[in-house]
């Protein structure tokens, strides 16, 4: 039996402006700061403050996933956003989709994240948790309030994640782990 596959994209800003922003320098401007030491490139600032909400600074340790990977469910904050930034190298995969009551698997995308970037969901993007590519840290920054934002959504269709060009006749079983 074949399952659809969802291949991994290069993440670059215009294919990923539909569900959040790309954390890092690229092509922005900044100006000198530190008596010319630096450049300061301003970000756009997180969405964490509705409904009571406050900043949270987090660490997650991640444990690398093998692709190819099974996709089972999505989860999304509608209360605020949601960033990843990998400490040191480590590459990651992100999986997101579009939709209001549920994810809209029509939307749905795959991308590659490198050690040059991270990423930040919009607020009510449907998202994979973390599917860190090699063990590693990652600082999060989010959203905490008086009550839990996290909706879960099972993925009616099941679905691969995989690296352009791996071969589709592998003698392993995917990973399913989430």
């Amino acid at each position: 039996m074949t399952m659809p596959t969802l291949l991994l994209q290069a993440l670059v800003p215009d294919a990923f402006a539909p569900y959040g922003t790309i954390v890092g320098a690229g092509e922005r401007i900044g100006r000198p700061v530190n008596d010319g030491t630096a450049q300061r490139i301003d970000l756009p600032d997180p969405d964490v403050v509705d409904h009571g909400g406050r900043p949270a600074l987090a660490v997650f340790r991640a444990r690398a996933v093998r692709l190819p990977f099974v996709v089972r469910a999505l989860e999304r904050h509608r209360r605020g956003s949601q960033t990843f930034v990998a400490l040191g190298a480590t590459p990651f995969a992100v999986v997101v989709a579009l939709g209001d009551a549920r994810p809209d698997l029509s939307t749905l995308r795959a991308f590659r994240v490198d050690a040059r970037a991270g990423i930040t969901f919009a607020r009510g993007t449907w998202h994979h948790p973390l599917l860190a590519l090699a063990d590693g840290d990652f600082v999060v920054l989010e959203r905490r309030g008086a009550t839990p934002d996290c909706e879960v959504a099972a993925v009616a269709e099941t679905l691969l994640v995989d690296a352009p060009g791996a071969s589709t006749k592998r003698t392993q079983a995917p990973d399913a782990s989430a």
